[in-house]
């Protein structure tokens, strides 16, 4: 099941850039790419770091979907 994330929009509440949004979470610029850009899933302490710093559930910012729901989250 792949994973879908608002992360660029919650990163945009904060108004940091991706170097700094990894720097807040011990990650780097390369890894806020590709996860914004779906190309990477984080690891769950990953995942919980940036859902902090995003004062946000997990599962505000990370969604799973079932590949024949045309990509719509599981509810």
């Amino acid at each position: 099941m792949p994973l879908v994330n608002h992360l660029k929009e919650y990163r945009a509440r904060l108004n940091v850039n991706q170097q700094e949004l990894g720097k807040m979470v011990g990650a780097s610029r390369q890894t806020i790419s590709l996860i914004e850009r779906g190309d990477y899933s984080p690891s769950i302490t990953l995942a919980l770091k940036i859902a902090k710093v995003c004062e946000a559930s997990v599962e505000d910012i990370f969604q799973l979907t079932s590949e024949d729901t045309d990509s719509k989250p599981i509810n």
